[in-house]
């Protein structure tokens, strides 16, 4: 089996509590409580995100991502070690088939840097799942191949912008030999923790498929966004490949709307459109970054207010089980009223012929309480 260069990390990447001793990131007298997290869950910080933290700040939103934390032994009865249900839509090794015009293929197990939120942490790292061979890649692409209902390949992990050019270039060409797959999406962190892999083959690779192509960025601080980040993003958006958002809500890291409307509006200056805000799953030891449903509406709500709509992720919870994921943003509309982004109610009139007893409206069916905005 080749898995391909690519999948070596970085040489001075932090792998270790003592890397991240050494790096000032973690004190020594912090290390004990550690070791259990580390020998559970995997550990790996670029020096990109590594040079971001500021050590003496205890809530620095990139440490908080990525620097090991004895809260991840923590585990909640509500939470499980496969969050949303990939196991039981696994038809063949490394493939997840859990809606019907769509399939995620995971070639890799492992990531640049290992997020301490993630929701396959039982799975990614050195000792995880591990690499598909070339036989189990072979009887993915036959899967798909017998399925002619799945429209899109989205190909993640781990990261798969970890895997060598040649590699990766052979997974666009598989999947370009079926012709139902109409569409192919990377999921990665690469391009903003490790800039330097978003190189000229490796773009090439991801437009070896014909259909249409897409990359999912994923970022949660608009800090993430360095001048090498936001270049290898202009070498991609420049090579004509569609740019998506993926972002996670995170408590004590993206949990304002002014973090929020700054990734937002980072996401954009890099001509990468706002995809799904998750809401944290339900992952072992991962409770600290979780913010309620209602706070997560309520910071959507927010974002209305303040950014345009090519800046809107959609705010989605993926349900425990394998059941999907759902849109969960606040409602505005309630009984012939509209909320405007500032939580004023306003009439709207009813479709030609109904009846909207109890709402009193003007000649051109609109309120005119005080307050109502005009539409600019």
């Amino acid at each position: 089996m080749d898995s391909g260069a690519g999948t070596r990390m970085n040489a001075s990447s932090l792998r270790s509590l003592a890397d991240l001793v050494a790096a000032g990131l973690v004190r020594p007298g912090e290390r004990p409580a550690l070791e259990a997290v580390a020998a559970r869950y995997a550990v790996a910080l670029t020096p990109g995100m590594a040079a971001l933290i500021d050590p003496a700040d205890p809530d620095d939103p990139i440490a908080r991502q990525f620097v090991p934390s004895a809260a991840e032994l923590a585990h909640r009865p509500e939470e499980r070690a496969d969050p949303i249900g990939d196991h039981p839509h696994s038809p063949v090794k490394g493939l997840v088939h859990r809606y019907p015009d769509r399939v995620l293929l995971k070639p890799l197990h492992t990531c640049p840097v290992y997020c301490r939120f993630c929701f396959r942490r039982e799975s990614v790292g050195p000792d995880g799942a591990g690499t598909l061979s070339e036989s189990e890649l072979a009887a993915a692409f036959a899967y798909v191949a017998a399925h002619p209902e799945v429209f899109e390949l989205i190909v993640s992990g781990g990261d798969p912008l970890l895997l060598s050019p040649r590699r990766m270039a052979a997974i666009a060409e598989a999947a370009a030999k079926i012709p139902h797959l109409q569409a192919m999406r990377w999921h990665t962190r690469v391009p903003l923790v490790d800039p330097g892999r978003v190189t000229a083959d490796r773009i090439a690779a991801v437009k070896g498929f014909p259909g249409a192509v897409f990359i999912a960025i994923h970022a949660n601080h608009p800090r993430e966004f360095t001048p090498a980040g936001r270049a290898a993003l202009a070498r991609l958006a420049d090579a004509g490949i569609a740019l998506l958002s993926q972002s996670v809500l995170l408590k004590g890291v993206n949990d304002t709307a002014d973090v929020l409307e700054a990734l937002m509006r980072a996401f954009v200056a890099s001509r990468i459109k706002p995809y799904y805000l998750h809401q944290g799953d339900l992952a072992p030891g991962t409770a600290h970054f979780r913010t309620t449903v209602a706070e997560g509406r309520a910071l959507m709500r927010a974002l209305r207010g303040r950014l345009s709509g090519i800046a809107q992720p959609t705010y989605v919870v993926d349900l425990p089980g394998g059941h999907g994921k759902v849109p969960v943003g606040p409602d505005y509309v309630d009984e012939g009223r509209i909320a405007d982004p500032d939580g004023r109610w306003h009439e709207y009139p009813a479709a030609e012929g109904a009846s909207d007893p109890g709402r009193s409206a003007s000649a051109d069916g609109f309120s005119r309480r005080s307050g109502d905005r005009s539409r600019a």
